[in-house]
């Protein structure tokens, strides 16, 4: 395989991301003293920041490496829920949000001082059933309208229908890329390819012995699930690529970590964007490779924008 890399034309890449949305709240401050109430630092809190999360960090990678996108999920009628919209629209990204208002959006709340995260409080419930089926009509709807699909499954209940929205994306002949949560990977059946990370796909096939023991158990899966290829995301061991007829590896981009969180999502968003402007699967890997290497340098949920992506090259 070459190692000559190059960024396709992204700007008419159509991207269908459905999944769970979060919303990433910061809270910036200096530690100067220990509470006299128990042994925890107090942050003075000076700034605050909002930042999409979630499937809706998968979007915003999307838009910011060139492509159209358009989000499916489901948030409640409140005032987080309404943050999302807002911070969507600004990133010129059509949203689809269903409101539940028995449901509270999935919040994450981060206190961060002298550029370390000191906490993390969630506030999350799982969406209602009526709900999520008139998202999968809306998915239906705007299948004909994209190249590519990513399935964000953060295990928050707005993936109930994952089956019928891959079965149905493959029948139109979409490439269908999930992020996966949990042991039961059989619900992902039929999928062109999922993204764990190593901890998760350990969950799932096990510890392996060895590279080839891992070749053999990821070519195991791929061939129980009916993938077309599994990308395994590796920390500083880089990634791997695993399709029936070969393996490839991308070694660790050789940058300072500062902070893993999203990484993730950039990968995918990647990987869909780059397949939707006819990249093939090894130059979307390597292209994600690098886009990865670009955000795991920023501090909390971030983007890899084309310049930078560029910039790399």
């Amino acid at each position: 395989m070459s190692r000559r890399l190059s960024l396709p034309d992204t700007s008419a890449a159509r991207v269908l991301v459905v999944g769970d949305v979060m919303l990433d709240r910061y809270w910036f401050g200096e530690v100067s003293r220990i509470s006299p109430e128990a042994p925890v630092p107090v942050v003075r809190v000076e700034r605050t920041e909002e930042r999409p999360g979630g499937a809706a960090n998968v979007a915003r990678n999307c838009a910011a490496l060139g492509a159209k996108v358009s989000l499916l999920s489901v948030v409640g009628a409140d005032e987080a829920g309404r943050s999302l919209t807002r911070l969507m629209a600004a990133e010129g990204i059509e949203a689809g949000l269903h409101e539940d208002a028995a449901l509270s959006t999935t919040i994450k709340l981060r206190v961060v001082g002298r550029q370390q995260q000191l906490l993390r409080i969630d506030f999350e419930a799982n969406p209602a059933h009526e709900v999520l089926r008139a998202k999968l009509a809306e998915f239906r709807r705007k299948l004909p309208d994209c190249d590519a699909v990513i399935l964000s499954d953060y295990g928050k209940g707005g993936l109930a229908h994952i089956g019928e929205m891959i079965r149905l994306a493959r029948d139109a002949g979409r490439p269908v890329l999930v992020d996966p949560k949990g042991e039961d990977y059989a619900r992902y059946a039929g999928a062109t390819l999922l993204t764990p990370n190593r901890a998760e796909l350990r969950q799932v096939i096990g510890r392996w012995r060895d590279e080839d023991d891992l070749a053999a158990r990821a070519g195991g899966l791929l061939r129980e699930l009916g993938l077309e290829a599994l990308l395994v995301t590796r920390s500083e061991e880089g990634m791997t690529l695993f399709r029936n007829e070969d393996v490839l590896h991308e070694p660790a981009q050789a940058r300072e970590v500062y902070d893993v969180s999203g990484a993730g999502d950039t990968v995918i968003a990647t990987l869909a964007t780059m397949l939707a402007s006819g990249a093939d699967l090894p130059a979307a890997m390597r292209l994600a490779n690098r886009a990865a290497g670009i955000v795991v340098g920023k501090l909390g949920t971030a983007v890899a924008s084309r310049e930078e992506l560029r910039g790399v090259l």
